[in-house]
């Protein structure tokens, strides 16, 4: 699959719809964003917390990885977080010449408080709509779960 091949069997509609869900989507993330808390983090320095959160202790590489960076980013991102008290670095259990960084107690509070923030601004919103649009958001969910899975 090339991207000219893919655009040369895309509608006009397509195109159209492509733009509008795009926008909207961009403007509900940095809606959602601007209900976090005020920790001055950046979003890759809370993509990594994240995912330390859902995922537990990982390696400096493996999580650059994750976050599809390069390693001496992460270490800069690391290095930040452990000023902030986000995160520690414990010894590898099997390899002596690795550590594993892992999320602190007082960093997974903070992820659950923007959690519960955002939520709420998102349950506030969805209680102004009908039930019908609620059902169509709730298919939407689904089928934009499915988009930025492949």
């Amino acid at each position: 699959m090339s991207y000219p091949k893919d655009m040369a069997r895309t509608t006009v509609a397509d195109t159209e719809l492509s733009s509008s869900l795009r926008i909207s989507v961009m403007r509900l993330a940095r809606r959602l964003r601007a209900e976090r808390s005020s920790e001055d983090l950046t979003l890759t320095q809370l993509s990594a917390l994240s995912m330390l959160a859902r995922h537990g202790p990982s390696t400096p590489t493996e999580l650059a990885a994750h976050e599809r960076v390069q390693p001496p980013s992460m270490t800069r991102v690391i290095a930040a977080l452990e000023v902030k008290a986000l995160v520690s670095r414990v010894a590898h259990p099997t390899d002596r010449r690795q550590v594993l960084v892992a999320a602190t107690d007082r960093a997974l509070a903070m992820l659950l408080e923007d959690r519960r923030r955002r939520e709420a601004w998102l349950v506030a919103r969805l209680a102004l709509l009908s039930p019908q649009e609620r059902a169509v958001l709730e298919s939407a969910a689904t089928i934009l779960d499915r988009l930025a899975s492949s």
